[in-house]
């Protein structure tokens, strides 16, 4: 049996994060993944800024490695449609400008498969001595004892930890069964995914593609640019509209590819080069308890899924970062107890809280075609307002003023503030 202070349950973003930190703070931690790498993941693959910085906090070296891989697609923004067809492009730097060259020696978002990302992420594992990976196992019982978690899993895997970091998923027993959070059909998104190549008509800039199309609201149909002339094409929307509605998703996917009558001529010519494959997304639409008795939950675990953007990886790795830097202090004051790490939940929900309360807004918001199509009409004549929205995904403050209603008041008035 192994003994360590810190033992991470899943290898994806943010539990290779919270290693990776843990390892730049000289502490030794055993991670284990049911995979073998490099293996695929259903994910939207956008890489936005907060991945870079993260990485950057931790170690800089690692976040150049990352700009210098050559299987990710730079991406300078995002392209919001509403159902009425205005197009609202919203740079990742409030002063973008396409025709500015020093913005593209630096880009802030990624586009890159998760079989390539976390295969990276995995690689920079394996080269840190303070980190012990185990592929290829799956953990089937979690035991609380008096000094640690025993936690065991396939081919008589065993080992003993202090603190657990529960990385492993929205569905893994042991959020389900221990920290209590289970699948709340308001609070989770289905989706559906497949890659392409030949989609034309992609932005010069390589924005990610977000189209709120009247038949999926309160979800969007999707196009992630990639490397090599491929294209991530997909379909999300909450999971208690999908049983309402009583939605066949896969089909929503090819009748919108097949029909519309804006997106057809774009795929006129494209192939579909994978199957279409589901997933669901956990969202950060309520606040929950993430962290207990000796545990922490990071990722889809913790439910921290943007329910606007659907952006995982970058809130994952926050938060998996958060988790390490909380044990190095529990492993400091020798204290695992529940309250110790409630200071995790307080950081997680102070730094994406207001971002997470803001998305969810919108997405109430875009339940009403006609207010989507007047906001996005308005904010796609004005450059103002462009920028204001483009400094959301960096000051918090923004996100504040976003998303006060009087804000919407104000916009539909043609009176912003």
């Amino acid at each position: 049996m192994k003994q360590t202070k810190v033992c991470i349950v899943g290898a994806g973003p943010a539990g290779a994060t919270a290693a990776l930190q843990l390892a730049q703070l000289g502490i030794e931690c055993i991670v284990v993944d049911k995979a073998i790498f490099p293996r695929d993941k259903v994910c939207g693959d956008g890489l936005s800024g907060k991945v870079i910085t993260v990485l950057n906090r931790i170690d800089a070296a690692m976040a150049g490695r990352l700009r210098a891989r050559q299987d990710k697609l730079n991406s300078w923004g995002v392209l919001f449609v509403s159902p009425g067809r205005h197009a609202l492009q919203v740079g990742y730097r409030p002063d973008f400008d396409s025709t500015n060259s020093q913005h593209k020696e630096a880009p802030i978002g990624y586009v890159c498969k998760r079989m390539d990302f976390d295969n990276f992420l995995v690689d920079e594992m394996k080269a840190r001595p303070e980190i012990q990976l185990h592929e290829g196992v799956t953990i089937d019982k979690y035991e609380l004892q008096p000094d640690g978690y025993l936690i065991s899993g396939s081919n008589g895997f065993q080992v003993k930890a202090a603190l657990l970091i529960v990385a492993n998923g929205a569905h893994a027993s042991f959020t389900k069964e221990v920290a209590n959070i289970t699948m709340e059909p308001k609070h989770y998104s289905a989706g559906v995914r497949a890659y392409y190549e030949n989609v034309t008509g992609n932005n010069a800039d390589n924005f990610i593609e977000l189209h709120f199309l009247k038949e999926l609201l309160p979800g969007y149909f999707w196009i992630f640019p990639l490397p090599n002339g491929q294209a991530n094409v997909g379909v999300a929307v909450l999971s208690d509209d999908v049983r309402k509605k009583k939605m066949n998703l896969k089909r929503s996917l090819q009748e919108i590819i097949e029909s519309d009558p804006i997106l057809k001529d774009r795929f006129k010519d494209a192939k579909r080069i994978s199957p279409v494959e589901g997933y669901g997304l956990p969202l950060g639409t309520k606040r929950r308890v993430i962290s207990g008795e000796r545990y922490m939950l990071v990722g889809d675990a913790a439910y921290l899924i943007d329910p606007f953007t659907g952006e995982g990886i970058g809130n994952g790795m926050y938060a998996g970062r958060m988790a390490a830097l909380q044990a190095a202090e529990a492993i400091k004051a020798n204290n695992f107890s529940a309250t110790q790490l409630a200071a995790y939940d307080s950081e997680v929900y102070r730094v994406l809280g207001a971002e997470l309360k803001l998305s969810k807004r919108l997405l109430q918001m875009v339940r009403f075609p006609w207010l989507v199509n007047k906001v996005f009409g308005i904010c796609s004549r004005n450059k103002q307002l462009q920028e204001l929205v483009s400094s959301m995904f960096f000051e918090v403050d923004i996100r504040k003023k976003l998303a006060q209603p009087s804000f919407y008041v104000k916009l539909l008035l043609n009176r912003p503030s």
